[in-house]
């Protein structure tokens, strides 16, 4: 049955359109495939669609684009779905079977609802129906790749495993801190690959978001650890994968080089990548396009690239664990971030901002700490750095007693009426007991807030209390 055109129309936007903004073109999407039997259309689209794409192609049947794909990648497709031969919907169809995931903006002149919704199915991001203002394409172009952002977007939000502090600042004043800071806002808005070298704990991965943040790429800062997944996983992480490509794969998924695209990729662990790996992220960096693991398909990006590690990677060529040519291509630039015993008067204001950002994610008062304790905490080696450091303040926080007493060989005392500190007051379970009785004191007994604060539910706060024999 035939619908109006305005109403299919609206109906197409509520189906899964996104934005409505005319000439909103990515700069870094910029190729398109242009396929349709009517030449008209393929010179008007050349011509219109010239301001946002620096590269247009045109084919009239699906044989044509075929061999246009296998010598060049497109960003976008833009077809007809009544073509020579067969149509466009089966033909987007065996592109996809084939690996490619192309975003494709469907054309037609005779359009029904049953039409509209088999495109959307086979992957369409919109539907033009013909004829069409060249306004109308504009706008579905500016849909196209809001699409594809916002889908790249919630695929990082999804995968973040990492927290990075406030404003992504380094904390610190001393002239080491101060003179990394500013080797960062000078390297950073340059392309060149950086390897962000030093101890565990030092924040290295808050150096590399630092250089993302202050480069000016309006891409993602995409972070992976390559220490932390086996050398086949890593491979479909960092490139994608085919459908079929391995057991498992039954669909086609980008890797993390195209969701970093127009952004920064940070390698944290880049020692530890196996050695064919680091063949396959050389060619990478080279070439500048990825090739997803099963499919012969390349694909350019645009990756700033930002390395960590805390091994002497020279030692590692030496060894022959790490390819020395892969060493000197990560090695363009070099920056050191100082463990904290060698920065150790930036000491007060490291406790301060951990001693405020954890209170406020636990939900408890801000502890004042002693000066004596901070001398203390200087005494200290500190051989986990300012990870360790964040670490024992929390621990004070959770026993509420002073920094000091959470550092190695010194036993904690759990406060007032603990009894003596032998081994049961040390057990997970009276630590435990201990911290929630403490919270719900402060909120005056109320166990909703109380559970709300310990991100627990009423119920299993009820249960603990009834096990401990407190009703209120």
């Amino acid at each position: 049955m035939a619908f109006p055109t305005e109403n299919l129309r609206n109906t197409l936007s509520d189906a899964g359109t996104l934005g409505d903004k005319p000439g909103t073109a990515s700069k870094r999407l910029n190729s398109v495939l242009v396929v349709d039997d009517e030449t008209g259309i393929l010179n008007s689209l050349q011509k219109g669609l010239a301001s946002q794409f620096s590269l247009i192609e045109t084919a009239t049947d699906s044989d044509a684009a075929n061999a246009l794909l296998s010598r060049c990648h497109f960003d976008l497709i833009i077809s007809g779905i009544r073509l020579r031969g067969r149509s466009g919907l089966e033909w987007i169809g065996q592109l996809r079977d084939q690996d490619c995931m192309t975003p494709v903006i469907f054309m037609t002149a005779d359009a029904d609802l049953r039409t509209a919704i088999t495109a959307l199915r086979a992957g369409a991001s919109d539907f033009i129906l013909k004829p069409f203002r060249m306004e109308q394409m504009q706008t579905a172009v500016g849909r196209c790749i809001e699409r594809q952002r916002l889908k790249r977007e919630n695929f990082l939000l999804r995968r973040q495993v990492t927290t990075v502090h406030e404003g992504s600042g380094i904390i610190g004043s001393c002239d080491l801190v101060l003179g990394v800071c500013e080797v960062i806002r000078r390297v950073a808005p340059m392309p060149s690959t950086i390897l962000v070298q030093g101890e565990s704990g030092t924040g290295k991965e808050l150096a590399a978001l630092a250089i993302h943040n202050f480069s000016g790429r309006d891409g993602s800062f995409v972070p992976i650890n390559c220490g932390a997944m086996h050398a086949e996983l890593l491979e479909s992480e960092l490139f994608g994968h085919a459908k079929g490509a391995f057991t498992g794969a039954v669909k086609s998924r980008e890797g993390l080089f195209s969701y970093a695209d127009g952004g920064t990729l940070f390698l944290d662990e880049i020692g530890e990548m196996p050695l064919a790996m680091q063949t396959r992220l050389l060619r990478v960096m080279e070439d500048r396009a990825v090739r997803p693991v099963g499919s012969n398909r390349e694909t350019p990006v645009d990756v700033r690239i930002v390395a960590a590690t805390n091994r002497d990677l020279k030692a590692e060529v030496d060894k022959g664990n790490f390819r020395e040519d892969l060493y000197y291509r990560l090695n363009v630039l070099s920056i050191r971030m100082p463990a904290l015993r060698e920065r150790i008067q930036d000491l007060p204001e490291l406790v301060e901002h951990f001693a405020n950002s954890i209170a406020a994610d636990l939900g408890v008062a801000v502890p004042k700490i002693r000066e004596d304790e901070l001398k203390r905490l200087a005494q200290y080696d500190w051989p986990g750095n300012v990870r360790e450091l964040k670490n024992v303040i929390e621990r004070c926080l959770l026993l509420n007693h002073q920094p000091s007493q959470s550092l190695p060989g010194c036993v904690p005392d759990l406060g007032p009426g603990s009894g003596s500190a032998n081994d049961d007051d040390l057990t997970l379970e009276a630590i435990e007991r201990r911290h929630i009785l403490r919270v719900l004191d402060m909120e005056n007994g109320n166990k909703s807030a109380a559970a709300w604060i310990l991100g627990v539910s009423r119920k299993t706060l009820e249960r603990k209390c009834q096990s401990w024999g407190v009703s209120s």
